[in-house]
């Protein structure tokens, strides 16, 4: 999830163990940096290969074995600056708990987070929660300000326990987003073949709905209150690369650089429709019952039988005002 949702999670853990009132302040400020520390990742790239911050970001940090040696390293970066106020050992405890809780956090959105490296490279994704969710931060947020201004941990365990049932009622919305799925699919006279529900931006009742049925993705969306209302979208051939790029060598650079691409979207690729050479990522777009492109990669034909280099990487999250009142226009 976003950072400040990552620091105030990891500050109520942090605070809830601690027996000392005077501590409130110092576990909420480890534990916010423990926190939003795994993030770190986002600074390993490279200039000449631009995916390789997607095989990096949600690795080894967001690993649960490396919670103890992460929680190690940042228990000696901090212990010089609360020496006077805490013992190394509690130090290492509050950066336990802020660290701790990162990994699982992002598992509950749809990204995905190698959560058993590296015994595995599987991305882990609950789907429950968006990446932006201010019923889920604002909360949390005001909880632990008061256990610090009240001096008693009472408060950030109420925000702790309010995390963990917030999240737990996602897979609830979730089962009910699978099932109009499956309906709407039936309707249509399809067999589902995969699928995929996700929270859309910053919301809990309008899911995404994404299904693949003889090499196509449907898109919908559903919003779901005391009733579920079905909100059509569209389809879109699912990506063939001797079909839609076949002038791409094998093996060559790009065509791994495909395979990389795959590996992080889960397989839901499509090829642009405003670009003929570029690969989407299906499962995102900024309405949730669209197909239009957030973020993807775009190959290059080569020239003169020189092979062209890595792929560019490309994103776009910049909403028009028509898109923004579709969206608001979902919501409520």
């Amino acid at each position: 999830m976003d950072v400040l949702s990552q620091a105030v999670l990891g500050a109520s853990l942090s605070q809830s163990v601690t027996n000392d009132k005077a501590r409130q302040w110092t576990a909420l400020l480890i534990g916010a940096l423990a926190g939003m520390a795994p993030d770190l990742d986002v600074l390993i790239r490279s200039a000449d290969d631009p995916l390789l911050f997607l095989e990096f970001h949600r690795q080894f940090t967001h690993s649960l074995l490396f919670i103890p040696l992460g929680a190690l390293l940042l228990a000696m970066v901090f212990y010089p600056f609360v020496k006077t106020k805490l013992t190394f050992a509690q130090s290492y405890l509050f950066s336990f708990s802020g660290l701790a809780t990162h990994g699982l956090l992002d598992a509950c959105t749809s990204y995905g987070t190698q959560l058993f490296w590296p015994f595995s490279n599987e991305r882990v994704a609950w789907n429950i929660v968006s990446i932006v969710d201010p019923l889920f931060t604002i909360p949390v947020l005001v909880f632990i300000v008061l256990a610090v201004y009240r001096k008693q941990r009472l408060f950030a365990q109420i925000a702790f326990v309010y995390a963990v049932v917030f999240l737990s009622l996602g897979f609830i919305q979730k089962h009910r987003a699978e099932d109009a799925l499956y309906s709407l699919a039936e309707q249509r006279g399809h067999e589902v073949e995969r699928m995929r529900v996700k929270p859309s931006f910053a919301n809990r009742h309008v899911w995404k709905l994404i299904y693949e049925y003889k090499e196509h993705y449907y898109v919908d969306a559903v919003k779901l209150l005391s009733n579920k209302k079905i909100i059509p979208g569209t389809s879109i051939q699912k990506l063939n690369v001797k079909r839609d790029l076949p002038w791409l060598t094998q093996n060559s650079k790009q065509a791994k650089d495909i395979e990389r691409f795959r590996w992080f979207s889960d397989d839901f690729l499509a090829i642009d429709p405003q670009n003929p050479n570029t690969v989407m990522d299906v499962r995102y777009s900024l309405l949730p019952n669209n197909i239009k492109l957030m973020w993807g990669i775009k190959l290059k034909q080569p020239m003169n039988n020189i092979p062209a280099s890595h792929v560019k990487f490309i994103v776009n999250t910049q909403a028009r005002k028509q898109t923004r009142k579709q969206f608001i226009d979902m919501l409520f």
